[in-house]
């Protein structure tokens, strides 16, 4: 009996060290976890202030369900290894119940039997009876020691009863803290599917917005087609009425002899011209690029991202050809300078008319104002029916 007890209490005191090591160790990890949720909470609410940044905030939000996963998993951990020492606390417990029963059992027996004694034996009668005196004797000692047995019995059912108390508080103390594991899972478990439901609604919004941005641009590029297409047209138009005004002209035709002059003062203007407007960015270069749909293009002017309403002016003398409406709903004017002729798209409002003689700097109107904060206006360079780069005229 003696060995079982020491055995148990063995056992019992060196289970809770193993369990300790891994449960600090478990808390570390769950410390851990939580300062990097908290880290990671902290970067998608900087990401969330730049909407334009959907995929970094996406990816944010894949991450912070992944140790959010790691953190129920650790907690699940934990409660397994709760789940094993209350289980043996239990079995410690039932043992102890037992020893307990068996000793008060016992106990009862041996007050039972020397309350026995106590009736039956007279202390003259053993004193003065030689025939049992020896067997007396032998019967009182025995009875000292059962005496003394007794009380030792009752010291080690208390004792029991203190081991019983300090396993069961034990136990209450490991369902409480189960308790509290339960509430943090349930607590991680609806953060868990709040961060998935936010997940899919800014994947749904960043797929929406890419479907959105995808169809202005491809709106912008068919645009932008049939803006140059127009272009193209009254250009050609506008060389081959300049053909047939010198075919019509008669003698020496002072009319070809202003214009070549007003073409000669363009070439010396070449690169010291001021820019027809003020931009804030250049929204694509001369040449050819490639459409974000696909495919490559050929750019015949330069693309500027201006405020709405700045002031355009023109870049050279000359005189107003033509005033003319674009496809998506702003204005255009082309101004020829002798041989050469400019063109300004995407104005909102025009100051000048068909015919009107510009000087250089002179206001032609203001940028359009479309829905963006920015919009965009182009200006090209022509010689006859040959496109020219402008930053090669552009001071």
């Amino acid at each position: 009996m003696k060995r079982l007890i020491s055995l148990l209490l063995i056992l019992m005191l060196a289970a809770p060290i193993v369990q300790g090591q891994t449960k600090k160790q478990l808390e570390r990890d769950k410390e851990r976890i939580e300062k990097e949720i908290a880290r990671l909470s902290g970067e998608l609410g900087k990401a969330r202030k730049d909407t334009r940044n959907r995929t970094r905030q996406i990816k944010l939000i894949n991450q912070r369900i992944d140790e959010r996963n790691r953190l129920i998993n650790n907690i699940n951990s934990q409660m397994t290894h709760l789940d094993r020492q209350i289980t043996r606390t239990e079995d410690s417990l039932r043992v102890v119940r037992g020893q307990i029963d068996s000793m008060k059992s016992e106990y009862a027996k041996i007050v039972k039997t020397l309350y026995g004694l106590r009736t039956n034996v007279n202390a003259v009668t053993l004193l003065f009876d030689n025939t049992t005196y020896n067997y007396s004797y032998l019967k009182m000692k025995y009875f000292k020691e059962y005496s003394r047995y007794r009380r030792h019995q009752a010291t080690a059912i208390q004792r029991r009863e203190q081991v019983f108390s300090s396993l069961d508080l034990d136990l209450q103390r490991q369902r409480n803290e189960k308790n509290s594991l339960l509430a943090q899972q349930r607590k991680q478990q609806q953060a868990l599917a709040r961060e998935q439901k936010k997940h899919q609604q800014g994947l749904d919004q960043s797929q929406k917005a890419e479907r959105n941005l995808q169809q202005q641009i491809n709106k912008k590029e068919q645009q932008k087609r049939k803006l140059q297409q127009q272009i193209q047209q009254l250009i050609n138009a506008e060389v081959a009425k300049s053909s047939a005004n010198k075919s019509n002209a008669s003698g020496t035709a002072p009319s070809v002899a202003a214009s070549d002059a007003t073409s000669a003062d363009f070439v010396r203007n070449k690169g010291k011209m001021p820019w027809p407007v003020h931009y804030k960015s250049v929204a694509r270069e001369y040449g050819l690029y490639t459409r974000a749909s696909g495919g490559q293009n050929r750019n015949l002017g330069i693309d500027l991202n201006c405020a709405p309403g700045a002031n355009v002016r023109a870049v050279a003398a000359g005189v107003v050809a033509r005033v003319f409406e674009a496809p998506d709903g702003s204005n255009g004017v082309i101004i020829r300078h002798g041989q050469y002729l400019t063109v300004y798209a995407g104005l909102g409002t025009v100051n000048v008319k068909a015919g009107t003689k510009v000087s250089s700097g002179q206001s032609l109107g203001a940028v359009y104002q479309g829905e963006e904060p920015t919009s965009q206006f182009s200006f090209q360079l022509w010689c006859g029916r040959d496109p020219l780069n402008p930053r090669h005229w552009l001071n």
